[in-house]
């Protein structure tokens, strides 16, 4: 039976019938009919944030963290394009997302209204797909197709945007979404003779690494699961990108840890070393590959992906394999049984990787009662391991501390961002983490300056009674920019040094949270454990070694062999990485 329906009743039933749950927004003019649709509406929980960005990116956590894709409700001009950042990050890190801006009407674009701005074409460079909705009788299919978009093929977010006459405009409402032929159809399964090239090339590699994305986790529960039989089959090790942390169990004894800039020793000398390269749901990212001509100069490469777009765009390759990682890997286990391969002798190459492994790359120097950033995360993990927590971060040394110490056995449990390094994800992310996830203990892992990006989103998690832990390193400096400009500028500290802070821990109490300072190591457990116990949200400025630097690093441009650790001379391994690019 048909009804007449507005526009925004039409979106919201429509939203209904695509199982959301949670719509993260902030109202506006634009979008007022669509808020008035929300009231009294018991199965869409809205979550009234702070700043638009927090809303974005708290979809960001929220899908992430659930395998389920985010919902965002802004209005027109300033609320769209304060989202924009955010959907640029989840374009970057391939998050399945669902923007709904407000737009004026229809008769005033163009005219430079109030609060008017081109949201699509805003957007197109940082979308999967958009839509400008002109006619209230398309907007139930609109809905429909863009979380296909978004949750199909390479995730990604998909915008919205919806004139305000046509939320008030009416049109027939029979229930359900009418259908149309899918039009995005990404392929999912690779060509068996692709797969059976694959694996005799694993088969036959003396020397091989498995390279392994955020991709993986994007693909489901179950990549990580293949990921991991393959692994079991082939016997090779494994390394990761930053947002593939996970994946495979950081305790497994085949686990070479994080590649890449700030990854370790032993991953990156495997991946130079290596007579064969697999990657799954990664896509050589320049903080992957250092310098182009250097990379993996000895390897074969296989490339699954299920984003064309992404194969020989930066590093060429010998075998394509264009599908779903799940499928793939799938597809790899049944033809590796089914032709009856056998692991390769490794012994040889297992123990070159633990001759690169007894240089303890990770290491660091202990300063006494002061507290190196590095054990305050290796803490933190071991005081929170038995909760298996979900972790975000913000961007900075504290980011990478975290990635390299803190460590995953499971996906979805590691909430970062990696493609476009947006200061101010980790509080909003952990909040719509948290959620998605009620029960479990959600933690920011954030630094002094990333907190502050998006700090007034503590009042989001208060009003909607959160238990969102923040966990700040506070170094009182803008880490990273100082470590680099101490090693590439000569310690001139050009606006790096975060001068008048805020009381972290008052600020925390205005807004209802409790707030705990660790200020020596004989504070940091006890710090760590009434964080972990409070049942509410809990704020943690812990004052850490102010000019910790962080290593492994390999200097931007420079190869993979070119890394520096600590006690290195670098200064010299500077001018030796610099020479290098000339």
């Amino acid at each position: 039976m048909s009804t007449e329906r507005s526009g925004a009743e039409i979106l919201v039933e429509t939203l209904v019938a695509k199982g959301v749950e949670f719509v993260f927004g902030y109202p506006g003019g634009a979008v007022l009919p669509i808020y008035d649709a929300l009231f009294g509406e018991d199965r869409i929980r809205h979550i009234l944030v702070r700043h638009e960005a927090g809303a974005a990116h708290a979809a960001e956590g929220y899908a992430r963290a659930t395998g389920k894709p985010g919902v965002v409700l802004v209005t027109s001009g300033p609320g769209a394009t304060n989202a924009v950042t955010g959907i640029a990050d989840a374009f970057m890190d391939s998050i399945p997302m669902v923007v709904i801006t407000g737009q004026v009407p229809t008769a005033l674009i163009g005219t430079d209204a109030f609060q008017e701005a081109d949201t699509v074409g805003i957007t197109r460079h940082c979308t999967k797909h958009n839509y400008l909705v002109k006619d209230v009788a398309d907007l139930a299919t609109i809905v429909d197709e863009a979380f296909h978009i978004a949750t199909s093929g390479r995730p990604g977010p998909v915008v919205i945007d919806i004139p305000k006459d046509v939320q008030i405009a009416h049109a027939r409402w029979t229930g359900r979404a009418p259908q149309r032929r899918t039009r995005y159809d990404p392929q999912v399964a690779a060509a068996p003779a692709v797969i059976a090239d694959a694996v005799a090339m694993i088969a036959a590699a003396e020397r091989p690494v498995f390279y392994t994305g955020g991709g993986v986790i994007n693909a489901g529960p179950a990549a990580s699961e293949h990921l991991r039989a393959l692994q079991a089959l082939t016997g090779a090790p494994v390394t990761s990108t930053l947002m593939g942390l996970g994946a495979f169990p950081a305790d497994h004894p085949a686990w070479l840890g994080m590649l890449g800039m700030h990854g370790t020793y032993e991953a990156n000398m495997a991946m130079n070393q290596a007579d064969l390269i697999v990657a799954v749901g990664a896509r050589f990212d320049d903080r992957v590959t250092g310098r182009l001509d250097a990379f993996s100069p000895l390897s074969r490469k296989i490339h699954v992906d299920i984003d064309r777009s992404s194969i020989n765009k930066t590093v060429r390759v010998d075998l394509p394999v264009i599908g779903d990682c799940a499928v793939v890997l799938a597809q790899m286990i049944d033809a590796w049984r089914a032709a009856g391969h056998e692991q390769t002798d490794q012994t040889g190459w297992f123990a070159r990787i633990d001759g690169w492994r007894a240089r303890d790359s990770l290491g660091y120097p202990l300063r006494g009662q002061d507290i190196m950033p590095q054990k305050a995360i290796e803490r933190l993990y071991q005081l929170t391991r038995h909760r298996d927590p979900v972790i975000s971060t913000e961007v900075g040394q504290h980011q990478m501390w975290a990635a390299q110490h803190f460590h995953f056995t499971a996906p979805n449990k590691w909430l970062t961002s990696g493609g476009l390094g947006t200061m101010g994800y980790g509080l909003p992310a952990a909040i719509g983490a948290q959620a998605g996830l009620p029960d479990a203990l959600v933690i920011d892992i954030a630094g002094d300056a990333s907190i502050q990006m998006n700090i007034q989103e503590l009042g989001t998690a208060t009003q909607y009674r959160l238990p969102v832990k923040v966990f700040v390193l506070n170094n009182e400096w803008m880490g990273m920019v100082r470590q680099w400009q101490e090693l590439t500028y000569e310690s001139r500290y050009s606006n790096s040094y975060s001068d008048s802070l805020p009381d972290f821990v008052k600020l925390a109490e205005a807004y209802g949270w409790k707030g705990i300072r660790i200020t020596t190591m004989d504070e940091l457990d006890a710090g760590i454990q009434a964080m972990i116990d409070h049942p509410g949200p809990v704020f943690v400025d812990c004052l850490v070694v102010k000019e910790a630097n962080c290593f492994p690093m390999i200097p931007s441009g420079a190869a993979h062999t070119d890394m520096i650790l600590y006690g290195d001379d670098v200064a010299g391994t500077m001018d030796d990485a610099a020479k290098a690019l000339v």
